[in-house]
Formats: structure tokens, C-alpha cells, sequence
């Protein structure tokens, strides 16, 4: 047999087995042929949108340009001249990084993509899902580990309570949703509730606080985009991150915790997804590629996604959690002990769903339309969310949308460059797996710029 993309009613993308007679190559050319005619018919009207508003945006800056002739104070130049000089160090440093990185110059042209997405799935698939599994076990956190990262949170609790008694501590990020791998950072929230509270003079008081008890490595970054105080507890060695009322973490964190009960193949294909993404070096986010979280979101939707689903759609069932920060709703079901059986039709095993994710991720999405959604357990249109391709600060190539900050989406770091490595990956990924006899070797083969 072999598999296609296609798009059912409700804009879900799904594959679909046709015969494999059907492959015939003239009959397949034809084939393709048609549905490129279809596809440029039906996305004319985006590409206008897309021209209109960058015309806009043409004009908007041609109005700032005529607004600022009188010039800026010498206060404005000032900082003007110091963000300059970070944006040149930022520029500077993702220069070096993309000249020593020499992939993206060979990803596949659409009919390309839509002759791969029949491709042909190998027969012994389901082996393969033991040496994946091997990989996920040794990249779980150990009990030992989990230990210790109590021990950190009570001794921080302790210290903290002195300075402010009525003060809270929450673990969040990878460490606390079950995503996070062996010997990771521990990500910690202190709720204050302050009047006037000024986070740089928390955070730099917390680090006093945090040194009179000898915690090794205290540092204050009040000048980073979210303030933290980073240290080390020299008794366990676990780095651990501090920050300020990011509650919305917290409630986020919780969210994909509740997922991952629901049915074991969530963790496994997030681990192995994960660990092939730091072994191919597009985790980094500072080198425009995505974050560990866009990856566990990008999981989690493919499982809504399948047929039959293995993963529910939370926030579309019944509210049994709610809770209002920063003026957002978060609110979805979390009662999922109820929902342990909830993919039980669902056979595909864990060397299945990875050919899958990287099959559909290389020859199935359509990156110029489709954002994927957890919010709605489906794909919505780049056209609803209002995300066109813009100026340099506007980018929206591969799109995720968080689940609770809507309008944030987590590919926007991605930029015209680093798209094409993504791609590229994605489709080395898909090609091994296709046709690697041994491709847990090749899959993880770490990446090392020229």
C-alpha cells in the first residue's frame, strides 16, 4: 500500500491509503499536475491578501519615515544606539551561526512533496519500535533524580518564607509537565502578591537571600526579557531558574501534564522528537529554529490529529479547571484519569507514530496556510489568525499557536533561512525512516556545522 495527504471537511490533514498500481509515473504526473492547478486556484486569494498587506505595511513605514524627520533626542539616541549595538551583536552572532551551517539548500518543490506523501510505508515498521523505546527509557529523568529536585524545592521554599511568608513556589516547564529529560534545569515560579511589585527588585534581593545561604552560582538577570535569578544547589547539583509571577506558565505546565496522563505514546514520541531535534541541532531558538515546548505542542496536535484519535481535544470538552491570568481564560477539562482508555482503537505503535509525525511534517503540511491548533485539537487557516507574512519582525512560516496566548505563535523565531533547515530536517528524517534498515543510528546522527 502506499499513503497520501489528504484534507477532510473539517481542514484536518489525514493519510489515506490508495492502491499501489496508482503509482504508475505518467498517470501520477497527470495526477499532480491537477492538483497543483487546484492548489494555485485556491490560494489566489491568499497571495492577494498577502500583497495587500504588504502594501500596507509599505505605507505605514513611509508614514513613521516622514513622522521622525525632526529627529530623535539626544535621550532617543541614546537608546537607540545601545539597542543598536545588541541588535548588532544578536545579528552578528546568528551570522556566524548560519554561515557555518550549511543545510537548507535542498528542500523538495510541492510536487515533489505531494509525490513523497504516497510513499510507500515499509513492512517492518512495528520492529522498529524497540530500539525506540530503548532511547526514550534512558532519556527518562531516574526516581533518584526526582528526589532531589523535591529536596531544591523545599529548601527554596524555606529560604523564600522568610523574606516574604506569604509567598508561593510552583514548578513549571519541562521538569514539572513530564517532558523535561535527564538532568535538566528546574524552572521554578515565586507568586507575590505585591502592590507595585518591580521585578528586577525582587529578583535582586532573592539572589541575596539565595547567597546567605550558600547556594553556589546566584546570579540576578534583571535585564534579561523575563528576570530570573539562575543558581546550583551544591548538595543535589541541579541548576535550577527562578522567576516572578510567570502564573501563566504554571496553568500551561499543568496542561500538557494532563495530556501526557491520558496515553503513554505522548511522552514517548515527545522524548524521541525532542532528542532528535538537539541531535540535529534545531532546538535552539536563539539560532531561529524550535523550542522544546513548539516540539511537545506539535506532538500532542499530530496525536489529536490521527485516525482514531489518540489524544482529546482539553480545552474543547467540558471545564472541570479554570482560572483567569493576565486577563486570559485558561480553561479545559482535567479530570483525565477518566480518559486513560481514551486512544484504545488506536494501534499505531511508537515507531509508527514517528514515521508519521516526520511523514506528515516533511510532505504534508501546507506551511503557506495551515497553523496547527491544541486549542481546537485541528488545523485553522493562517487567513483566521490574521497571520500574514510581514516585515522581518512578522514572520509566520511554520505556525503554532499556543494554547492559551492565542495570538503568540511559537514558529515566529523561525525566519527565511532557518524554514529551510527545518524542512530539510524534517524530510532527512522522513527519507530515513522510510528507507533506513537501521534508522534509529542515522535518525539521531549528531549535526556539526562545517
Amino acid at each position: 500500500m502506499v499513503y497520501t495527504c489528504s484534507m477532510t471537511n473539517n481542514g484536518r490533514a489525514q493519510e489515506e491509503e490508495v492502491p499501489a498500481s496508482s503509482s504508475d509515473a505518467r498517470t501520477m504526473l497527470l495526477e499532480l499536475q491537477k492538483q497543483l492547478d487546484e492548489l494555485e486556484k485556491r490560494h489566489a486569494e491568499e497571495i492577494a491578501a498577502f500583497k495587500e498587506e504588504i502594501t500596507k505595511m509599505k505605507r505605514k513605514l513611509e508614514e513613521v519615515g516622514q513622522d521622525c524627520s525632526k529627529g530623535p533626542s539626544l535621550k532617543t539616541q541614546r537608546k537607540l544606539a545601545t539597542s543598536k549595538n545588541a541588535d548588532m551583536s544578536r545579528h552578528c552572532r546568528e551570522k556566524d551561526a548560519i554561515s557555518s551551517d550549511s543545510r537548507g539548500e535542498s528542500i523538495l518543490s510541492q510536487p515533489a512533496r505531494m509525490y513523497k506523501s504516497r510513499s510507500v510505508c515499509r513492512r517492518d515498521t512495528d520492529v522498529l519500535s524497540v530500539p525506540f523505546l530503548a532511547i526514550y527509557e534512558s532519556l527518562i529523568p531516574p526516581e533518584e533524580e526526582k528526589k532531589k529536585e523535591k529536596q531544591v524545592l523545599a529548601l527554596l521554599e524555606k529560604l523564600v518564607r522568610k523574606e516574604w511568608p506569604a509567598a508561593k513556589l510552583h514548578l513549571y516547564g519541562s521538569r514539572a509537565n513530564s517532558f523535561g529529560v535527564s538532568k535538566s534545569d528546574i524552572d521554578v515560579c515565586l507568586v507575590i502578591e505585591e502592590a507595585g511589585l518591580k521585578k528586577a527588585k525582587i529578583i535582586r534581593k532573592l539572589a541575596d537571600v539565595l547567597r546567605s545561604d550558600n547556594l553556589q552560582n546566584v546570579q540576578a538577570l534583571t535585564g534579561a526579557r523575563v528576570p530570573i535569578v539562575k543558581l546550583m544547589d551544591p548538595v543535589t547539583g541541579i541548576p535550577c531558574n527562578i522567576s516572578i509571577n510567570k502564573l501563566l506558565a504554571v496553568v500551561n505546565t499543568k496542561l500538557l501534564r494532563d495530556y501526557a496522563l491520558i496515553d503513554p505514546r505522548l511522552r514517548q514520541l515527545a522524548f524521541i522528537i525532542k532528542h532528535w531535534a538537539k541531535s540535529r541541532r534545531v532546538n535552539e531558538t536563539y539560532h531561529r529554529t524550535l523550542s522544546s515546548y513548539a516540539y511537545v505542542l506539535m506532538c500532542i496536535h499530530y496525536l489529536q490529529m490521527r485516525r482514531p484519535a489518540i489524544l482529546p481535544c482539553l480545552q474543547e470538552m467540558e471545564t472541570t479547571y479554570s482560572v483567569t491570568v493576565d486577563d486570559i481564560n485558561c480553561a479545559f477539562f482535567d479530570k483525565v484519569e477518566k480518559l486513560r482508555d481514551f486512544g484504545r482503537h488506536n494501534k499505531e505503535t511508537i515507531a509508527q507514530l514517528v514515521r508519521g509525525f516526520f511523514h506528515f511534517w516533511a510532505y504534508c503540511h501546507d506551511y503557506a496556510n495551515s497553523v496547527i491548533s491544541v486549542r481546537t485539537g485541528s488545523i485553522i487557516s493562517k487567513r483566521e489568525k490574521g497571520w500574514f507574512i510581514g516585515t522581518d519582525n512578522d514572520r509566520h512560516l511554520i505556525c503554532i499557536e499556543d494554547p492559551f496566548e492565542t495570538s503568540h505563535d511559537l514558529g515566529r523565531v523561525v525566519d527565511e533561512y532557518s524554514i529551510k533547515v527545518l524542512r530539510e530536517e524534517f524530510e532527512r528524517a522522513a527519507e530515513i525512516m522510510l528507507n533506513d534498515p537501521n534508522p534509529c543510528i542515522k535518525l539521531f546522527k549528531l549535526y556539526v556545522p562545517s
